[in-house]
């Protein structure tokens, strides 16, 4: 029976990511609309956390990911850009092209966080939808 309501529990949460995954595009393509392409990514995730608040979607910047080793944990000054309603793992780019290192780089943040969804938003691109990017855990 615990398996069978582990199993419901892990549904919802994975659906829940989803929605949010949608909302948080929502919320980059309306700071795209207003900035445009060629900012530094600092001021972009301002202003995504501020269209997030807005928006009433709850979040943590710049969230300390410690490394676990051998059961010791280790504090090596990893940190995540956002992380939106403790689900969905946020990172965010400004690049002129996109690097297949951030991929794996982000699966490294999900395994490390047991977080089942991530999403790099590179806002240096003309039409946003071509800089974002959904990954998941497994």
């Amino acid at each position: 029976m615990g398996d069978k309501n582990q199993e419901m529990q892990v549904f919802a949460e994975r659906q829940k990511a989803d929605e949010l995954s949608r909302e948080i595009i929502g919320a980059a393509i309306e700071v795209h609309k207003h900035l445009g392409p060629g900012l530094f990514e600092s001021a972009y995730e301002e202003c995504l956390c501020c269209e997030l608040g807005l928006r009433g979607i709850e979040f943590k910047r710049q969230v300390p990911l410690p490394l676990n080793y051998k059961g010791i944990k280790l504090e090596c000054g990893y940190r995540l850009d956002l992380l939106v309603e403790d689900l969905v793992v946020v990172e965010l780019k400004a690049v002129e092209a996109f690097d297949p290192i951030y991929d794996a780089q982000m699966i490294t943040y999900l395994k490390l966080r047991n977080a089942w969804l991530g999403m790099i938003i590179n806002f240096n691109v003309r039409k946003l939808k071509d800089g974002v990017r959904r990954l998941v855990n497994g």
